[in-house]
């Protein structure tokens, strides 16, 4: 049993890699979220400041520095911060919990389930995208999941002595975002245990003792931030931990209904919510009889009844996803630490259906097939020049055609000729699998989403997205201001989350700064036509000279870039 498992882990790390890491730097940053984390770590290694590092001048990190660290640390080796490096943490993060989870499961539920599970947990939408982008939210989702395994293990010991690998990841995951990193892991294991009739007192002091444990470590840190930030450093830790909690921060944060969770974990699920849709119609189901007490009597007695892998796993699912209705703010890469127990029911499920409804997983086969050929089909017309431009209209209707005309003339080379083949050869493979074993047909169905991702990442997602990069604009100004800060200005109200051109930053190593927070008497400015006028009034008495029109529309601010020259008279 051992050596399966070891056998599994290591084709596991092969498909981790390939499926995660090798297409990592191919896109440029094309959104103002993964520029904004990777500056920080560009400051970290320019000034040197570890701490509480300052980019643009004048800001500080909304988040702990744990995801800052990683990125900094892994690109000391080149000496600068790049998209590899910078996305490479979420990569690594998303590995390891895979390969944790794989192994957890597969010793309490076999290796079979376990290594559908870990490969559902890489090819569901939502994890692979955070798995792959500059974004702390898989480093902490996998700190926290790690956590809960890890504590998982230390109730099978009997909670003796410290459980100092959860404490560790718990402590992580607290300098990755905050006290949730701990309060999750706690919470779950808690109830779980709880509700295995061990007693609340014993229950309590234990995992408060873990949890202060994991809290040692991240006040070292807020103590020395709070040194060198002061007032502004406490302002900004609350306002994250405690004001976005209950709805009162000084900006509207990703407010949402509850039932958003409800539908970005649905959207995020795909491909396997259309399984479990398509499965709907298949699966017989059972009368249910009596009144609703006597229904939740039976559901209560079921899931006391489950085996304690399946209800720790059932509990980090609910247990998460209530706590994360309660605050306004919602997003939905909040709710990735239930996705690893997600793929765990899917799993089952999988092999449920494999073994009483095959036609219907067949059927699901036959529509990523479909997804395949379709995508293929649209490649090869586009290539072929005989998509119109007129096929699109409205106000993106420029930068749709700048997409499209992107995937017509951009060269495929080896790699990318790879890439766009793999699905079509995924799916030739699933259809081929028809007379074989079920346990080679459950692998050449999951190969068929692996490989769309691979398409994606290997050539098709690069391809469009640099489009939208300003890389190029950056370089220019590199060109025109080799050396020496650049202001940047906006007519727009600064909040408490401000506006800033975060991708021209990241390329020119954080030598952007706001100008109304320094007041130059002379330098270069960059802003946009519709700002200037507003510049000029609220900055009067200034000369100001065009040097370069960008003609290109800003990733981050949507703002159409000038460089201008500016001297106070």
């Amino acid at each position: 049993m051992h050596k399966q498992i070891n056998r599994y882990t290591l084709v596991l790390l092969a498909v981790c890699v390939v499926s995660l890491v090798i297409f990592l730097g191919n896109a440029c940053f094309n959104t103002k979220g993964e520029p904004r984390e990777a500056v920080v770590a560009v400051s970290m290694l320019k000034y040197g400041n570890w701490i509480l590092p300052v980019n643009n001048g004048v800001d500080i990190a909304y988040k702990p520095p744990f995801f800052h660290w990683c990125i900094a640390a892994l690109s000391l080796l080149q000496g600068y911060v790049s998209e590899f490096t910078s996305r490479l943490p979420s990569a690594l993060a998303l590995t390891a919990m895979t390969l944790a989870g794989f192994r957890f499961f597969a010793r309490r539920s076999g290796a079979g389930v376990a290594m559908i599970a870990a490969v559902v947990t890489l090819t569901n939408f939502e994890m692979h995208r955070a798995g792959t982008n500059c974004r702390v939210d898989m480093v902490l989702t996998a700190a926290i999941v790690l956590a809960l395994y890890a504590l998982y293990r230390w109730t099978e010991g009997g909670m003796r002595g410290m459980p100092w690998a959860a404490v560790l990841c718990m402590s992580a995951a607290f300098l990755t975002k905050g006290p949730v990193g701990v309060l999750l892991p706690c919470m779950v294991a808690f109830v779980y245990m709880w509700m295995r009739g061990a007693g609340f007192g014993r229950l309590l002091w234990k995992f408060a003792l873990a949890a202060l444990a994991s809290c040692v470590l991240p006040l070292c840190w807020y103590a020395a931030a709070w040194a060198q930030g002061g007032d502004t450093f406490l302002e900004l830790v609350y306002e994250e931990n405690v004001l976005r909690f209950i709805g009162k921060m000084s900006y509207s944060s990703h407010e949402n209904p509850w039932w958003y969770n409800v539908v970005t974990v649905v959207a995020g699920y795909v491909p396997y919510t259309l399984l479990v849709v398509m499965s709907l119609f298949a699966v017989r189901y059972k009368k249910v009889g009596g009144k609703p007490r006597e229904w939740w009597t039976k559901l209560c007695a079921y899931v006391k009844g489950m085996d304690d892998v399946r209800l720790f796993s059932l509990l980090a699912v609910v247990l998460t996803f209530v706590f994360y209705c309660i605050p306004k703010s919602k997003r939905s890469v909040y709710l990735l630490p239930i996705y690893p127990f997600l793929a765990y029911f899917m799993a089952e499920y999988i092999v449920f259906l494999a073994k009483r409804h095959l036609r219907t997983l067949r059927a699901f086969g036959y529509v990523l097939c479909a997804v395949a050929v379709i995508v293929f089909g649209a490649f090869v017309a586009v290539r072929a020049g005989v998509v119109p431009e007129t096929l699109f209209s409205g106000k993106h209707a420029d930068q749709n055609i700048a997409f499209m005309r992107a995937i017509e003339t951009s060269p495929l080379g080896f790699g990318g000729c790879l890439a766009v083949a793999m699905p079509i050869v995924a799916g030739a493979a699933f259809i081929m699998s028809k007379r074989r074993s079920l346990q080679i047909q459950i692998a050449a169905l999951l190969g068929v989403p692996f490989a769309l991702f691979f398409s994606l990442d290997g050539w098709y997602t690069p391809t469009v997205l640099n489009v939208k990069t300003d890389i190029g604009v950056a370089r220019q100004l590199g060109k025109a201001v080799p050396t020496g800060d650049i202001y940047w200005f906006t007519k727009r109200e600064q909040s408490a989350d401000p506006i800033r051109p975060f991708t021209v930053n990241f390329y020119l190593d954080d030598r952007v700064k706001t100008f109304d927070d320094f007041i130059p008497a002379s330098g270069y400015l960059l802003t946009s036509d519709e700002d200037l006028p507003v510049f000029n009034e609220r900055h009067p008495g200034y000369a100001i000279t065009e040097i370069a029109d960008y003609g290109h529309r800003s990733c981050d601010t949507k703002q159409w870039y000038k460089l201008y020259k500016f001297k106070k008279e």
